[in-house]
């Protein structure tokens, strides 16, 4: 096979995978709706019951990188469509507490495999970054996005265990024709990935700091507002609505993210990364203040200015470590970027129990935005960082 069908075959599987990534995780978030309804629980104690998931979903990506390095991103890739499908079905089997909590941390564990190896075999076989950082984006914006409609849909009408039986079923059969029409990684047709040349810059230590308060805060705000906004729309845009029209206004809203994230993919290929990096970050406070003082219409506002926000950034910090990383450090990279941001939700799941119970999702979505504030500093402190960089790199030579 020649490295240019290799390259299509791989990103073709590496998009879908994305949208099945995110998608699959955030059933439980709107399933949890119909449990609760089924066995007479409350929302802070079923929804306690995934923080396995989403603490193994950031622990586990560290290693990620390594194991790819190892046994090769194709071996791991199918990996992931095979454990994610067997996961799924041993959540919909799940009859108790005990069970919840252990098959969804197998669940994320599961989950962690995607994006270190995933992103790695996307910047290696991208013909344009941006551009294919933005379609990759799209892609893994839409699988969030159409798993509360879906998930609601199949809830409501087939049980909530069809709703991690389908897509479980639909892994397992990607799995089998990912490794039957890719036979390995291969180097690559791509010319914007491997090849690009990296940016030099004089305080890498600096910089690396900045970044990760960033991916930190970026985790927080990311997970407690994917998590809540199904409970958030049931609770604060108008009680009584179905679980259906629930789900299908949460994954509305996430197409707002996906369009952000191909206008970001457009604009990474043309303007400079920090100039992007802070004038996407100062939406997020925005937009989560918005949501954590009002209801109705302005609420609607202010998760579309924040999910917006969140999976530009998604894109634009994939591109930084594409741009800033060597490549032979890339995976590792990614499995460090990923592992700091993942791990924050892991904190996330208790968190929003806890501030829901003390004072609603006005202080959860205010806390939210506390933390937008701080990317928003981290941002500006990176632009401030490289803009010396940048004008020694414009000068002439003597």
């Amino acid at each position: 096979m020649d490295s240019e069908t290799l390259s299509r075959r791989t990103l073709r599987f590496v998009n879908v995978a994305h949208a099945l990534d995110h998608y699959v995780l955030l059933i439980y978030p709107t399933a949890v709706i119909a449990i609760a309804a089924q066995t007479g629980l409350g929302y802070g104690e079923l929804i306690g019951l995934a923080t396995g998931a989403f603490v193994a979903f950031g622990l586990c990506s560290l290693p990620m990188g390594w194991l790819a390095d190892r046994f090769g991103r194709r071996n791991m890739l199918a990996v992931f469509f095979f454990s994610y499908g067997l996961s799924c079905f041993g959540v919909a089997s799940a009859g108790s507490p005990t069970a919840f909590a252990l098959w969804l941390c197998v669940l994320g564990l599961a989950s962690a495999i995607y994006h270190p190896v995933g992103s790695t075999m996307l910047v290696t076989h991208a013909r344009r970054l941006g551009r294919d950082l933005g379609v990759n984006g799209v892609w893994g914006n839409f699988g969030a996005a159409f798993a509360s409609g879906i998930s609601a849909f199949l809830a409501a009408h087939l049980g909530w265990q069809a709703a991690f039986l389908v897509p479980g079923a639909l892994c397992l059969a990607l799995g089998a024709a990912f490794l039957a029409l890719v036979p390995g990684d291969g180097e690559g047709g791509g010319r914007a990935g491997g090849g690009a040349p990296v940016i030099a810059v004089s305080r890498p230590v600096a910089l690396l700091c900045v970044f990760g308060l960033a991916i930190l805060a970026g985790g927080m705000t990311f997970n407690v507002t994917s998590i809540a906004m199904p409970k958030v729309i049931d609770e604060r845009l108008a009680s009584g609505l179905p679980l259906a029209l629930i789900g299908s206004l949460t994954t509305l809203i996430f197409v707002f993210g996906a369009l952000t994230q191909l206008a970001m993919g457009r604009l990474i290929d043309r303007f400079s990364l920090p100039a992007l990096f802070a004038s996407l970050s100062v939406l997020q406070p925005i937009g989560l203040g918005i949501a954590a003082a009002t209801s109705g219409a302005p609420l609607l506002l202010g998760l579309v200015l924040t999910i917006a926000a969140l999976y530009g950034q998604v894109v634009l910090n994939d591109a930084m470590i594409a741009r800033y990383v060597p490549a032979a450090y890339r995976a590792r990279a990614y499995s460090v970027r990923y592992f700091v941001g993942f791990t924050a939700s892991g904190f996330v799941v208790p968190m929003i129990a806890l501030l829901h119970e003390r004072g609603g999702f006005g202080l959860v979505l205010g806390t939210a935005a506390l933390f937008g504030l701080v990317i928003f500093v981290s941002a500006l402190g990176f632009l401030s960082l490289t803009r010396g960089d940048r004008a020694a790199a414009l000068a002439p030579a003597e």
